[in-house]
């Protein structure tokens, strides 16, 4: 059993935290979280910590704000109790999208949330398939960033044979993901040409890359409205493809997604628990959880031994 370390959970995924101190043989940390009648979001540690290596488990998923701000107090809480070091462990980053100035007189909200839980007190992030892996660099704190390609990898190696699929990337900006899957399963690579006119809104135009008499799997770093999804798997079932499956690291499922799933020629989904399923998507029988909680679990159990996790970044 490990000594002097305690996982707590925010609010967005005891599910995940469970999971993750049941590998570690510790029981989860005693927190509180409530609000005051009004909103304000209140946090009470209910154990001793100071000297204690404290991770904390807290997907910003939605609602975002809510989850963000829950998340900094518990930092704030830890860091005014002595705890030795906080860990922030973000499965699922909010506001990832948000990297860039997209336009004049716009914001960079993930680098005003990286400022946030710098100044809150964390002394080291963890997270998972960021949407742009140069969110990194907006921490001046040490970050680590872990990818669940292990555990898609291993479902797609169980389920399929390589010379019946087909890779695919629904943009030009995940190649890089889809290579990866593509090389590991030695299979052929396809790119979807996509326009989107506005937010959320998609006009896929051509597809690169032979799909013809193929499964085609579809890997994406993060499912929201699924409007992206849905009309890549119509393109490509229009170009021939036997079936079509997608795989992704984050299933937020907002807004009209599960109506898109159901509606598209999409076989199955899977996404990682980095965050929990909405109702309609757990009962949605198109989406399945593939669970990261050991990975999550073996790279908090090297942090707090002070060993490499470089094994894991894959």
């Amino acid at each position: 059993m490990l000594k002097s370390l305690a996982v707590f959970s925010g609010s967005s995924n005891h599910e995940l935290t469970g999971e993750i101190c049941r590998f570690l043989e510790i029981a989860p940390g005693s927190i509180k979280i409530s609000k005051f009648s009004d909103g304000e979001t209140f946090v009470s540690v209910n154990e001793n910590v100071r000297g204690v290596n404290c991770f904390v488990i807290q997907p910003t998923c939605q609602p975002v704000n809510d989850h963000l701000m829950e998340l900094l107090i518990i930092i704030d809480a830890l860091k005014r109790a002595s705890a030795g070091s906080i860990v922030c462990i973000l499965p699922y980053y909010g506001y990832a999208r948000q990297d860039r100035k997209v336009k004049p007189r716009t914001p960079i909200s993930a680098k005003l949330v990286a400022n946030l839980i710098t100044v809150a007190g964390a002394s080291r992030v963890l997270m998972m398939d960021l949407h742009a892996g140069q969110i990194q660099g907006f921490f001046d704190i040490p970050v680590d960033h872990l990818s669940a390609l292990p555990v898609l990898f291993d479902k797609l190696r169980d389920t399929f044979s390589r010379e019946e699929v087909v890779i695919v990337s629904p943009d030009a900006g995940g190649v890089e993901r889809a290579r990866e899957f593509s090389m590991r399963l030695r299979c052929p690579l396809a790119i979807i040409d996509k326009r989107r006119p506005e937010a959320n809104k998609v006009e896929v135009m051509n597809i690169v890359g032979k799909v013809e008499g193929k499964k085609a799997i579809i890997i994406d770093d993060m499912i929201d409205t699924a409007g992206t999804l849905s009309k890549a798997a119509t393109a490509i079932m229009d170009h021939g493809a036997l079936e079509v499956y997608a795989l992704a690291s984050h299933g937020i499922f907002s807004g009209k997604a599960v109506e898109n799933v159901t509606n598209s020629p999409l076989k199955k989904i899977w996404v990682t628990n980095t965050m929990p399923l909405l109702p309609e998507a757990k009962a949605c029988d198109k989406i399945e959880q593939l669970s990261v909680g050991r990975l999550l679990g073996e790279a908090i159990k090297r942090i707090h031994h002070g060993d490499s996790i470089s094994s894991l970044f894959i």
